[in-house]
């Protein structure tokens, strides 16, 4: 093992921290994610900034909260002011690569008020989050020019218009006639498309492809699948490898119908989560679910063992995780967004080649880790500087190698937009007023919603955060002391972007030094 050159930035869609072998998920094995635990550090206590794709996907490229990149759901472009990892690299000497999704909108309106041409190299590269886009794909929709994938396909045979909707989401019903896999009663089915031809294959190959053309110059690569996100259609043999009784127990009660937040009673009305409170869902997508995490990590396996054997683990700094969890039918819902643990708490490991590190391999560290900490951790690991001025997360280098911590964070914080969401409608709220934000700590977790209630767990006496305390009277002194935690984390977001530390303290008081001597008796 040796110094970091590159950095392998590996990101699943949708995968919750439960669903690792390593994390303890007694059905479903995960030899390769396994062993890069064993060789790294596993954080089981790692929170993202947003329960939603894009603005989680934001603060993990940025380093910076939601509150301070502004990019709060799916259709929010995040504005040309904000830098990226690949702002912060790319000078550095790296290639910043990017295979498969990141849900980056370019922020079009700044482009054009900067006059940043369309059609120069700038401007893809800002569209593209400042990813050189190997191949960019989102997996929610048929891939367009920015993705090769339906090119490939169509060269593989399947021959269609949308080889996507008819072959890779689409299975061959009872009856003869396609099965589209939007609907999740036919998750069960085998996808129509050959395992080899899958999006997670073909989506590994190319990061394998890069990783081996670029030889011994550096490069940071996101690899960002779109598995095992929605739609939950797995390929044969993976569609059938598991089934009902292999799944984790759903975690519902019917006490959670009682005294709803009226958010989350909203949100319980949403189709996916009527779909998922029927009797029969679960037992239906999780298997599905399950098998495309598998299909995963076989074909991590493989890569691994490339990078094995072209020397890149002696060198590569390797970060795995999600974006988001997933509730799968977990407190009557279906998709994530909500502030449970099911749909916040991600999967995350940290393998660092430095022999610094040898010491803490295969450790599980408990200490709480935010999305916003793979910038500052990256920046740290290839000596770079680490703009303390715009970032927001701590870079974990300290803990991987074994430092000295005096202290660490006690608590993590979430927020979410619900502006675009058919419960904004349903609750008659105008598109200004839907903000929700979360601290949590160990045992606490409040969640406060604009213009509604709080909602309160106690997650010591209550781990599955089935009883909200949030109008309780006994819990009012434990809810202002949250509060006052939120308003805390608010006060300190990094709002002075365009001057580093460095800049004011080279200028503070130094008025007399250009003449101005105001104030003088």
């Amino acid at each position: 093992m040796g110094k970091v050159r590159n950095v392998l930035f590996i990101m699943c869609d949708q995968l919750r921290a439960d669903h690792l072998s390593c994390a303890g998920h007694p059905t479903l094995k995960t030899p390769s994610i396994d062993s890069l635990a064993r060789r790294g550090v596993l954080f089981p206590q790692a929170y993202v900034q947003s329960g939603v794709c894009g603005p989680s996907r934001m603060s993990y490229y940025t380093g910076r909260y939601v509150f301070s990149h502004g990019a709060t759901w799916n259709r929010v472009p995040l504005s040309v002011r904000e830098r990226t990892i690949g702002d912060y690299l790319r000078p550095a000497g790296l290639r910043v690569a990017l295979a498969g999704k990141t849900h980056v909108l370019p922020d079009t309106e700044g482009l054009e008020r900067y006059g940043i041409e369309g059609g120069s190299a700038l401007a893809a590269l800002m569209r593209a989050g400042r990813f050189e886009e190997l191949d960019r794909y989102d997996g929610h929709s048929p891939p367009g020019e920015e993705s090769g994938y339906a090119a490939y396909l169509r060269a593989q045979g399947y021959n269609s218009d949308d080889p996507w909707s008819d072959y890779v989401i689409s299975a061959d019903g009872p009856d003869g006639q396609p099965a589209s896999g939007w609907h999740m009663r036919n998750v069960h089915l085998p996808a129509r498309v050959a395992e080899e031809h899958s999006e997670t294959a073909y989506m590994t190959r190319e990061a394998m492809r890069f990783v081996e053309d670029m030889g011994d110059r550096p490069w940071f690569l996101h690899l960002s699948y779109v598995k095992p996100h929605w739609p939950y259609m797995a390929p044969a043999p993976y569609h059938a490898m598991y089934g009902a009784d292999d799944a984790l127990p759903l975690n519902r009660d019917e006490s959670e119908w009682k005294d709803q937040h009226p958010v989350l009673a909203a949100y319980r009305r949403h189709e996916e989560s009527v779909s998922f409170q029927r009797p029969e869902a679960p037992g239906l997508v999780r298997p599905a679910y399950m098998g495309l995490i598998k299909q995963l990590d076989d074909w991590l396996g493989r890569l691994f063992a490339q990078l094995e054997k072209l020397g890149r683990l002696d060198d590569t700094l390797i970060l795995f995780t999600a974006d988001h969890g997933d509730f799968l039918g977990d407190h009557w819902l279906g998709e994530k967004e909500m502030f449970y643990e099911e749909a916040l708490r991600v999967p995350f490991i940290v393998c660092d080649p430095d022999p610094a590190a040898d010491a803490t391999r295969g450790t599980v560290d408990r200490r709480f880790v935010e999305a916003v900490d793979v910038v500052p951790t990256c920046l740290a690991a290839l000596g770079q500087p680490s703009y303390d001025h715009l970032v927001e997360g701590r870079s974990l280098l300290p803990l991987l190698r074994g430092g000295a911590v005096e202290t660490w964070r006690d608590a993590v914080f979430s927020e979410l937009d619900y502006s675009f969401r058919e419960a904004r409608q349903m609750l008659g709220r105008k598109p200004q007023d839907c903000r929700a934000m979360m601290v949590r700590t160990e045992r606490w977790k409040y969640v406060w919603w604009q213009d509604f209630r709080p909602m309160l767990f106690d997650l010591a006496n209550d781990p599955r955060e089935l009883r909200d305390l949030g109008a309780d009277p006994a819990h009012a002194a434990v809810r202002g002391e949250m509060e006052e935690r939120l308003g805390a984390w608010l006060k300190g977001r990094k709002t002075r972007v365009t001057v580093d530390d460095a800049y004011v303290a080279a200028r503070t008081a130094s008025h007399k030094k250009h003449g101005i001597f105001f104030g003088v008796w």
